[in-house]
């Protein structure tokens, strides 16, 4: 994503919201630190998140300062909408306290009411902690998820984004279903679909793929490894697709040859839970709601002890390592679902003892009536024919 993604009136109503955000909280500046709130504020896509880095964003309309390390500068300047760039570091190290003060104290942040961001991946104690100490009493509170709550609902725009990744994570789910067959290896299947999304235009996902086979599938989130298929395997898969950053879901479950009657119960248990939790999704539900459809199923089996994941979360553009908003689908979600969110759908069931476990994925679109399923992939078990 660039600044030329998105038109300068969207980027501005987004700023506009913040700013009235940070007045009803009676905050005159908010340290943005997360990269996804500096993306959806500027459009930056820079790696800039890997080492320190800050966007001074006041409550009152004005110019904005990023800083930075000094080798994200010309990309801030190029594809970023940002008033001024502020870089150090460089071909040597320096601790970015320094140049932070020294900004504080030019734009005046340090005379005023502070919210600093204290997102989890993206912020080394170390710096929390000169942060902390540095701002003093301006530090008024740690608004960590203010933006990435005003994001929830997407715009038009982003949601065609959104779709777009759904149709490219379909096409790519569909060359892996054609790759499958006993002794290819997890990796080779992995490039497979790593090669239908960028040869699309999607580039990887801000997580890895997740592919596990045989008895590796009662792995929650297992990464892809050099074991070979065989008759017999069942297996589960989920990969992100992207437009612009902007993310897509998808997983599905597989077997080569016949399934077992366990495999088969598993698929249908999964495919059950996900289909009365969407049926609960609409504008005004509280999250919980779908949470609790899903869980009831699948404790009704008996298999609750299997359940060992969220039942779903809200998708943003991404940036490593995850592509997950604030909101989950949980017993204590604190969030009321609104038209135009975009939710991943995934109760699972993951049974060590059994080596075995299943989950579906699929992405929906918060209706006021109910929700639109963005996957068009088929949710049945694949069954791999083997010669």
């Amino acid at each position: 994503m660039s600044k030329h993604d998105f038109t300068t009136a969207e980027f501005e109503s987004r700023r506009s919201r913040v700013r009235a955000e940070l007045r009803a909280r009676k905050l005159d500046w908010l340290i943005a630190i997360h990269p996804v709130s500096i993306h959806w504020l500027t459009g930056s896509d820079a790696k800039s998140y890997q080492e320190f880095q800050c966007l001074f964003f006041p409550a009152s309309p004005g110019p904005l300062t990023i800083l930075t390390r000094q080798g994200e500068c010309d990309e801030f300047e190029v594809d970023a909408w940002v008033d001024e760039v502020v870089g150090y570091g460089g071909g040597e190290n320096e601790d970015p306290i320094g140049p932070f003060e020294r900004v504080a104290n030019r734009l005046g942040v340090l005379r005023g009411a502070v919210g600093l961001e204290v997102p989890a991946y993206y912020l080394h104690p170390h710096h929390y902690g000169a942060l902390r100490s540095l701002l003093g009493s301006a530090l008024m509170a740690e608004p960590t998820n203010l933006i990435g709550d005003l994001k929830l609902v997407k715009s038009p725009a982003e949601q065609a984004y959104i779709r777009e990744a759904a149709a490219r994570a379909d096409r790519a789910q569909a060359a892996f279903e054609g790759a499958l067959r006993a002794g290819a290896t997890e990796l080779e299947l992995a490039g497979v679909v790593c090669q239908s999304l960028l040869s699309q235009g999607s580039f990887l996902a801000a997580s890895p793929l997740n592919l596990v086979t045989g008895d590796r599938s009662c792995f929650s989130h297992g990464a892809p490894t050099g074991r070979r298929l065989q008759r017999g395997d069942f297996g589960n898969i989920e990969f992100g697709a992207t437009c612009n950053r902007y993310t897509s879901t998808l997983g599905r479950n597989f077997c080569l040859g016949e399934p077992t009657p366990r495999m088969r119960e598993l698929q249908e248990l999964v495919l059950a839970a996900s289909e009365a939790c969407r049926a609960e999704i609409r504008a005004g539900v509280p999250a919980t709601r779908p949470h609790a459809a899903a869980k009831r199923l699948i404790a009704a089996a008996g298999l609750e002890h299997g359940r060992v994941h969220t039942t779903g979360y809200g998708l943003a553009p991404g940036f490593p390592p995850t592509w997950g908003e604030p909101l989950h689908m949980l017993a204590d979600s604190r969030y009321t679902l609104e038209a135009g969110m975009v939710l991943s759908v995934e109760p699972p069931v993951y049974l060590g003892k059994e080596r075995l476990g299943a989950r579906l994925i699929d992405n929906v679109l918060v209706t006021e009536t109910g929700c639109e399923i963005l996957s068009q992939h088929p949710r049945d078990l694949f069954i791999a024919e083997i010669a």
